[in-house]
């Protein structure tokens, strides 16, 4: 584990924790669960065990095809950490609501659909009491829960993600008169390092979202081949889109707070992309 913390440190972005071993795993796991294992055969673990012993030949030392299977699993493995950030990004721009053209019939429909079920907190507040009332505890908590996570206004995209950093830009825009989007770089230069480490932090942890529902995708799918693949896929997209909306709101409440501080008196270059974009 020192090792591993040791590596993080040292390589850039955490790519080694956070892209190749969950590379290495999906890889791993589509070899074995989805080409030897398949539907018929999930849980036997002799049979993998068989499997991957035979392809790199334990039994009699690493000959040149199991060196060669190696370099391939290897090679794969890299393939899709270097390909999970573009990946990522797609994601992420879904999430903050920047559908391409092609997509916008997909997005107005979502949506509207969001509208249909979205409910002033005050509303969700008043039904609240009225079940509590009546004595429906069970129903009264699921309101109230409901009115925590009510959007404070109507929707006006196709994700909450989306209508958060909209709210965030319009509220900067309204308190301050700044753009956040347009003048972002220079804010960036003018804030101290203090500021600079937390929003950096902010978007690192959203970029960390993005990448597990990349992966949470990607098991799910390989659940075709090997079915205990797409249940765990599922979690995994749970977690990743609760993960997300937390890096949201973090990422608008620290933009917030780094927009209201003082400018810091300018040091260099080292501009970063809008951290709401």
């Amino acid at each position: 584990m020192g090792l591993l913390l040791e590596l993080q440190k040292r390589l850039p972005d955490g790519w080694f924790l956070r892209r190749l071993l969950p590379a290495a795993l999906f890889v791993v796991v589509a070899v074995v669960g989805g080409g030897r294992l398949g539907w018929a055969h999930w849980s036997d673990l002799g049979r993998a065990r068989a499997g991957i012993a035979g392809a790199l030949r334990l039994g009699e030392g690493p000959g040149s095809d199991g060196a060669a299977v190696l370099v391939l699993l290897a090679a794969a493995a890299v393939a899709a950490a270097l390909a999970v950030p573009f990946a990522a990004g797609a994601a992420g721009a879904l999430a903050s609501g920047a559908w391409p053209w092609w997509l916008s019939p997909l997005g107005r429909r979502l949506t509207e659909r969001r509208r249909r079920r979205w409910s002033p907190a005050d509303e969700i507040a008043r039904e609240a009491v009225r079940a509590r009332a009546a004595g429906r505890e069970t129903r009264a908590a699921r309101l109230d829960a409901l009115r925590a996570r009510s959007a404070p206004a109507e929707p006006a995209g196709p994700t909450w993600c989306g209508d958060r950093l909209r709210a965030t830009e319009r509220r900067v825009l309204e308190t301050t008169g700044t753009d956040v989007a347009e003048a972002w770089t220079g804010l960036f230069l003018g804030a101290s390092d203090q500021a600079r480490e937390a929003l950096g932090a902010a978007r690192d942890a959203y970029d960390a979202a993005c990448e597990a529902l990349v992966w949470a995708v990607a098991f799910t799918v390989l659940g075709a081949w090997w079915w205990p693949s797409a249940p765990a896929g599922v979690l995994l997209g749970l977690a990743a889109w609760r993960a997300l909306r937390r890096a949201v709101e973090a990422l608008c409440r620290t933009t917030e707070a780094v927009v209201a501080l003082p400018q810091a008196p300018d040091d260099g270059p080292g501009a970063r992309p809008s951290a709401v974009e």
